[in-house]
């Protein structure tokens, strides 16, 4: 007899008894300012919200955020398909990236903030470097992936470079890319929010940092509980996309 597959709702089940853990652990276990109850940070949350505060150092972190997720990607997908497809690319590239995939991203914002200043210039770059090597890898896995056969075909229908690497390479590699862009989009949420902390005056980072200077934790863990349900809505969303652009994949029997 087959198992049957686990609900959602068995996960959100989980959430809301860590939830209600540490209302209790708050208010009768641990005695400090720096654990509130969770109905204290709900309240910081809704008076942030209907301030706007909130609402506005979210909205300049997710500008920061998704102008370097995409130019990251988009470099991503387009030297994927590149050095993949190119011997001599990736005899010339690939040490370099390889070099460069390592590095720490804190490690990378001193020498920035000498370059770029503490601007949303500095906070972009440090996103889209974050973003570009998860693509980057994905997509060559992808193209690699492309079966022989196939290749084959769109040279006996007459296809040129270009037509087959836009007609053939990359629909069948959208299921690797789409991967590294649901990593790339966790990673950029990541580091929008070190780079602020590191370097920042503006923005959800530099918030938390301020409200735990200020000893206002109610504040500090109501922006944690939004970044937390940012990057699950984020993840829903890559998730929903997706269903409606590869819903061939999900389809077949090896998915």
């Amino acid at each position: 007899m087959a198992e049957a597959p686990p609900r959602r709702w068995t996960g959100f089940a989980l959430v809301a008894a860590l939830l209600l853990l540490w209302e209790i652990s708050a208010r009768w276990w641990v005695s400090s300012v720096n654990w509130p109850p969770l109905s204290t940070a709900f309240a910081a949350m809704t008076t942030g919200l209907r301030s706007g505060e909130l609402l506005q150092v979210f909205v300049s972190s997710l500008y920061r955020m998704a102008a370097g997720f995409a130019a990251g990607s988009a470099l991503g997908v387009i030297a994927g398909l590149w050095l993949a497809r190119s011997r001599w690319a990736r005899a010339a590239l690939e040490p370099l990236f390889e070099l460069l995939r390592p590095i720490p991203i804190p490690a990378i914002v001193p020498p920035l903030i000498l370059l770029l200043g503490i601007d949303d210039a500095m906070k972009i770059f440090v996103v889209a470097f974050a973003s570009f090597f998860p693509v980057l890898i994905n997509t060559m896995a992808g193209v690699r992936s492309v079966d022989i056969t196939v290749l084959d075909v769109a040279r006996t229908f007459q296809h040129g470079r270009r037509g087959t690497v836009w007609r053939v390479v990359l629909p069948a590699s959208l299921p690797h890319i789409l991967a590294g862009l649901r990593v790339s989009l966790a990673l950029a949420l990541i580091v929008t929010v070190v780079a602020e902390m590191i370097a920042g005056s503006a923005g959800i980072g530099y918030y938390v940092i301020t409200m735990q200077f200020a000893m206002r934790s109610g504040e500090m863990y109501a922006a944690i509980l939004l970044l937390a349900a940012t990057g699950y809505l984020l993840n829903r969303l890559i998730l929903s996309l997706e269903q409606r652009v590869i819903h061939w994949y999900h389809r077949s029997p090896g998915a």
